[in-house]
């Protein structure tokens, strides 16, 4: 039977899974490239490149999604209450307190992000604190600390990095492949020029298989720790309502990132995208298991 630490070193699984696919994915692409141009270099290059984009996705990619959000530190004299509610919450789950940021948005959403529990961070909008209860918000809170301490924020942050360069690459590729020089005019020449041209289509579809292959269940587990931590199901499921009505869009939201929030940061703008395509669990599938929990 699934626990809280199987699914814990699941998540540590699944985010070294994804850096050596990345690495696979970039070093193929490098080879492909450095046979099509006849240069060795390409591939050095490609090795070399994948090493240091897993590196920094490790060491930075939380600093890079909170400055994607343009989410700006929280300080305890002006937002007091945000401040007791991480305190006494993080306390009562024996995790370190995160660091706390606010964006500046009437959209009513919040993330976790950071490597690991003693490098983490909770990042909310101004919004969401505006239209929520006490009570309400130490459900979105404990939420996101739940996402701390299952440890899903890493292999959710460096999806952002690693997957977006992936996207970025596959345009450089199909951009580069115009411009070969050798084997050009050969039948292995035009097999080669094929192959880098299927890799960069391809490219984007990876990265989004990956991006989608972090599973929905970490929110569903997410929202089950978080109300065993406030004890009071209610409070998130209360929030889960108001937040699902709001039809206001995260001007800062972005399809790599959009997987890190608690609800779906596009508004109403993009509630009919469901299913597979979805990068969050029905809110009222959520809301219903939530209610269940306090019977």
């Amino acid at each position: 039977m699934a626990t809280l630490y199987t699914h814990q070193a699941s998540n540590n699984a699944k985010t070294w899974a994804l850096f050596g696919v990345f690495v696979v994915v970039v070093i193929g692409v490098g080879w492909l490239l450095s046979v099509y141009f006849d240069s060795p270099n390409v591939l050095y290059v490609a090795v070399i490149f994948s090493l240091v984009m897993n590196v920094a996705g490790y060491w930075w990619s939380d600093k890079l999604v909170l400055k994607m959000a343009r989410a700006k530190p929280a300080m305890r004299s002006g937002f007091f209450d945000l401040y007791t509610v991480t305190e006494n919450l993080s306390i009562a789950a024996g995790l370190p307190m995160p660091k706390l940021y606010v964006i500046e948005d009437m959209a009513l959403n919040a993330f976790a992000t950071g490597r690991d529990r003693k490098h983490s961070a909770v990042a909310v909008t101004t919004g969401l604190l505006a239209c929520l209860e006490r009570n309400e918000l130490e459900g979105v809170i404990a939420h996101e600390l739940a996402h701390i301490g299952n440890r899903d924020m890493l292999l959710s942050t460096a999806a952002v990095v690693l997957v977006g360069f992936v996207s970025i690459a596959s345009d450089m590729i199909l951009r580069s492949g115009l411009h070969g020089r050798s084997n050009r005019d050969s039948r292995a020449g035009g097999l080669l020029m094929l192959g880098v041209f299927i890799a960069g289509l391809l490219a984007p579809l990876v990265a989004s298989l990956l991006h989608l292959a972090i599973s929905r269940r970490r929110e569903y587990l997410a929202d089950a720790t978080g109300a065993l931590l406030t004890r009071y199901p209610e409070g998130l499921a209360s929030a889960l309502e108001k937040i699902s009505v709001s039809v206001v869009p995260l001007k800062t939201a972005n399809s790599a990132t959009a997987h890190l929030y608690i609800a779906n940061p596009f508004g109403g703008a993009t509630k009919r995208f469901t299913g597979l395509l979805a990068t969050h669990p029905p809110v009222a599938e959520r809301i219903r298991l939530l209610r269940e929990m306090s019977l």
